[in-house]
């Protein structure tokens, strides 16, 4: 996690140690933006916007407690501008790479390397059949376990919304599992 003490810096104006705020926060930003946008250099471009707003906005963030929160806010909401330009869905294909680069990052055991990708690889099956928003609550929180209410906080969507969006992405999912099963 980011220490508390360097927000609380930056948030005052002292930048110095801002480059180990990026280090920290970079990851998350990643996995977000590679999971939604399925490119990893994409992904990396859109975490460099990302680091630029923090940057940039740092003083305005309330408390360094909402700091993640407002990372994984950025960050999504650039995925969304990405996806909107680009004129696209969020069920970009990921290259073979990008996946196992995740699954590696997930899963560090190297006795279930076979099995890591072969769940990389049906995660990424199935996250290219859900709509965009589902995907973006699916990954949000069965991937980076966060709850409905810091979901709903990031995407903007209300809470009632995420569930329902949960809902059927799993239930989806489930569907296409039990058809290729």
């Amino acid at each position: 996690m980011i220490e508390r003490s360097l927000i609380e810096e930056c948030r005052k104006g002292d930048f110095r140690n801002f480059r180990k705020v990026v280090a920290s926060a970079s990851p998350f930003a990643f996995s977000v933006a590679f999971r939604i946008v399925g490119d990893e250099d994409i992904a990396k471009d859109i975490v460099q916007e990302t680091m630029v707003v923090i940057w940039k906005k740092i003083g305005n963030i309330n408390s360094p407690e909402a700091f993640m929160t407002w990372l994984y806010r950025i960050t999504y909401n650039k995925c969304c501008d990405f996806l909107r330009k680009k004129q696209i869905n969020a069920e970009v294909r990921a290259d073979d790479k990008g996946w196992k680069l995740i699954s590696d990052t997930v899963f560090s055991d190297n006795a279930h390397e076979l099995e890591n990708s072969e769940i990389a690889a049906i995660i990424k099956l199935l996250t290219e059949k859900l709509s965009p928003r589902q995907k973006a609550v699916f990954v949000l929180c069965d991937l980076e376990e966060m709850s409905h209410e810091e979901i709903s906080v990031i995407t903007g969507m209300s809470r009632r919304n995420v569930k329902a969006n949960l809902h059927f992405a799993r239930k989806r999912m489930g569907e296409m599992i039990e058809r290729y099963t």
